[in-house]
């Protein structure tokens, strides 16, 4: 009997979203994707670096995500790349999501894309933009963490 792969495996990720967003809370999404797609994905070739989540008329979509065809899948579509993917979402996280971004000012930002049980998913985050100061406290912590345990292992 074959084992079901319950570890998650990552395709993608948004390096960049943790550095410019506090994350606050997490969701998995499904996404609603074409053959071509799955088959460059298990290929290794997605990325999340310019992708943005925004909402319209109650659903959830995945702007600027690259997916680069591979040669050899033969579609009769033409293989848009960065084409606006549909997000796949419970209606009432959908809700809530909405209520957040459009009332408290929050953004929905792509962090990871992975495999999940043979399928597809994308964790998005609700996130707060960060100011620039913010960036350099970020950064200066880091470094003096980096020093400390340099100095530690000196000792």
């Amino acid at each position: 009997m074959a084992k079901t792969e319950n570890t998650p495996r990552l395709i993608a990720e948004n390096r960049k979203a943790r550095f410019d967003y506090f994350i606050e809370e997490r969701y998995e999404a499904g996404l609603a994707l074409q053959g071509w797609e799955v088959k460059a994905m298990r290929a290794g070739r997605a990325q999340l670096k310019e992708a943005y989540v925004f909402v319209r008329d109650e659903e959830a979509f995945l702007f600027g995500a690259h997916i680069s065809p591979l040669n050899s899948a033969s579609s009769h579509g033409i293989a848009d790349p960065t084409r606006t993917r549909k997000l796949l979402l419970h209606r009432s996280e959908l809700s809530g999501l909405i209520g957040s971004v459009e009332r408290k000012g929050y953004t929905l930002v792509p962090l990871e894309l992975y495999w999940k049980n043979g399928r597809a998913k994308l964790q998005i985050g609700l996130a707060k933009g960060k100011k620039q100061h913010d960036k350099r406290a970020v950064e200066k912590d880091r470094d003096w963490q980096r020093d400390k345990a340099r100095l530690m292992r000196h000792r």
